[in-house]
């Protein structure tokens, strides 16, 4: 059997790069030992699925979209990839309904947003009592400092940071 380069192969001929070279699973992930490395406690709560909300902060590149891509791969909840760039209001509240209507079905809902320090006040605002009642697990990504630029509702409340 011929092996195709990344370049050959029409069905992914289409994809970025960075989107062809990403890791799909844990065990590929590099970097971040001190959280993911074995018996280290955020690895822990991926592998069981017991995920809860949490942001992740740090420079373009160091993997925060890949990692919540690598958890929409192991949990048994419905994921929501979510962009705070393209997004606004109207389309919160659509996702918000959807959650509802799945944490009635017994169905979790994972939310991940991100550069979830593009949003507004108000539509962080927005997320915080699904995320207090457990209709949504939130993982935020952001390239600023969470402190600044994230709701304190998430920090305080939520334990996130």
């Amino acid at each position: 059997m011929e092996q195709l380069s990344l370049f050959e192969n029409e069905k992914i001929q289409s994809v970025p790069l960075a989107d062809k070279l990403r890791p799909n699973a844990l065990e590929d992930f590099v970097g971040q030992e001190h959280l993911l490395g074995q018996g280290k406690m955020l690895r822990q709560l991926i592998e069981r699925d017991q995920i809860s909300s949490m942001i992740f902060w740090g420079p373009p590149g160091v993997g925060k979209t890949t990692l919540a891509s690598i958890i929409a791969n192991r949990t048994k909840a419905n994921f929501i990839n979510f962009s705070a760039v393209t997004s606004g209001i109207k389309e919160i509240k659509e996702v918000m309904k959807e959650a509802e209507e799945n944490r009635y079905m017994g169905i979790r809902t994972v939310l991940f947003v991100d550069e979830i320090h593009r949003f507004n006040r108000a539509q962080q605002d927005a997320f915080l009592p699904f995320v207090e009642k457990g209709s949504i697990i939130l993982i935020g990504a952001t390239t600023e400092n969470p402190s600044f630029e994230v709701n304190a509702g998430f920090s305080k409340r939520q334990g996130l940071l």
